[in-house]
C-alpha cells in the first residue's frame, strides 16, 4: 500500500509514519520544507514538497496513493497566527478533500482533535456522541479551525466520500520535536521551569497508540464516524507529579488561583507580548482552556478499532529519555 501522509514532521505524523513504514507499508510524505524532512528519509518514505496553505504539490502528493492520513494542522494560542490557522487547518483541509475525491477516493483518515468534541457539564468524560463544539463560542482559532475542519470532512463523507475521523486527545512520547503543549510541559517541569500551575484536567495517550489508531481506522474505522483517540483522564498536577517523579524533580505544589492566571495572561498577551514582540508565554486562550477538565472516554476506539491502551507512565518516561537525548534537557546523574 502507498499511504500518503501530512504532517509527517510534526510529533503525531512522525509516528504515523513509522507505524506504517514498521508494517511494511510505502510511504509518501507532503512537507513544507524538505530540510525538515531528514527523519522521515531515515524512516523510509519518500518526500513530495508542498503547502496545504496555498494548495501548491497537493495533487500530486494524492496521485497514486492506495491511503492518505490528514494529520498535519498548525496549532497556535498566538493570535497573530490565526490567520494561518484558517489558510492550513481549514482550506488545506478542503484543498486535500478536493484532491482525493478528484483522484477517485482512495480511504481518507482525517486526523481532528478532542478540541472540536463537546465537554460535558456532570463531570463525565465525553464521547463521540457528546457532539462538536459550536466554533463561534470555543475559547481559541485551534479549536475554532479543527471544529469547522472535521465538520468539512463528515460533509464529505456525508456526500459518500470514504472518510473516518480521529480525535486524538493529548498524545505523550518521545520525538517531540517543536515541542507541543504537552511536551513543553514535560520540558519545562524537567528543567525546575514550573514552579506552580493553574489546575486543570488532561486525557493522556501515549503517541504510539495514537499512531496505530490511525492506522487502525483506515483497517477497521466505518465511514463517517468519528473515534477518540485517548486513554487516561488526569488531574494536571498528577500529571506534573509524575513526570517530576521520573525525572527527579521536585515536583510543584502551588497552584494559582483562576483569576491570578487570567490577570497574568491578559497583562502578558495584549501589553507585553506586542512590546516585546514575540508570542505570549500566558495566551489568555490557553488559561481560558484550563478553566474545563478536558476528559474523554476512548471506549468507541479500543472496543471498535483495538486501539491499545498502553501506561502513559512509561510513554511520559520515553518522552523524558528522549529530551535528555535531544540534548533538551540534562541527563540525570
Amino acid at each position: 500500500m502507498l499511504a500518503l501522509v501530512t504532517g509527517g514532521t510534526g510529533f503525531v505524523g512522525y509516528h504515523v509514519v513509522a507505524a506504517l513504514r514498521e508494517r511494511g507499508h510505502q510511504v509518501r510524505a507532503l512537507v513544507r520544507d524538505p530540510e525538515r524532512a531528514q527523519a522521515l528519509i531515515a524512516l523510509g518514505a519518500d518526500i513530495c514538497v508542498g503547502d496545504l496553505a496555498t494548495g501548491a504539490g497537493i495533487e500530486a502528493a494524492v496521485r497514486g496513493s492506495d491511503a492518505v492520513f490528514h494529520v498535519a494542522a498548525h496549532y497556535s494560542l498566538d493570535r497573530r497566527d490565526d490567520a494561518v490557522m484558517y489558510a492550513a487547518n481549514v482550506e488545506g483541509t478542503r484543498r486535500l478533500i478536493d484532491a482525493v475525491r478528484r483522484a477517485g477516493g482512495p480511504r481518507l483518515v482525517y486526523t481532528s482533535s478532542t478540541a472540536a468534541v463537546k465537554l460535558r457539564h456532570d463531570g463525565k468524560p465525553a464521547t463521540e456522541e457528546d457532539g462538536f463544539n459550536d466554533p463561534d463560542k470555543v475559547y481559541s482559532t485551534y479549536k475554532k479551525t479543527k471544529v469547522l475542519a472535521e465538520r468539512l470532512a463528515m460533509d464529505a463523507a456525508a456526500s459518500g466520500m470514504d472518510i473516518v475521523i480521529v480525535n486524538p486527545s493529548t498524545p505523550v512520547g518521545p520525538y517531540d520535536v517543536k515541542p507541543t503543549p504537552t511536551g513543553r510541559i514535560v520540558l519545562d517541569t524537567m528543567l525546575g521551569r514550573m514552579p506552580a500551575y493553574v489546575e486543570t484536567g488532561l486525557n493522556l495517550v501515549a503517541v504510539e497508540d495514537v499512531a496505530l489508531g490511525h492506522l487502525l481506522a483506515y483497517e477497521r474505522g466505518r465511514r463517517g464516524e468519528r473515534y477518540i483517540l485517548g486513554h487516561r483522564n488526569m488531574h494536571f498536577g498528577d500529571l506534573v507529579a509524575m513526570v517530576a517523579r521520573l525525572s527527579g524533580r521536585r515536583a510543584p505544589r502551588a497552584k494559582i488561583p483562576f483569576w491570578v492566571a487570567m490577570s497574568v495572561a491578559v497583562v502578558d498577551d495584549y501589553m507585553l507580548s506586542r512590546l516585546l514582540r514575540r508570542a505570549p508565554r500566558a495566551p489568555v486562550a490557553g488559561v481560558k482552556l484550563a478553566r474545563e477538565p478536558m476528559y474523554f472516554d476512548a471506549t468507541k476506539a479500543v472496543q471498535e478499532l483495538g486501539m491499545p491502551q498502553s501506561s502513559v507512565e512509561d510513554a511520559l518516561r520515553r518522552a523524558i529519555t528522549w529530551f535528555r537525548e535531544a540534548g533538551m534537557a540534562p541527563v540525570s546523574k
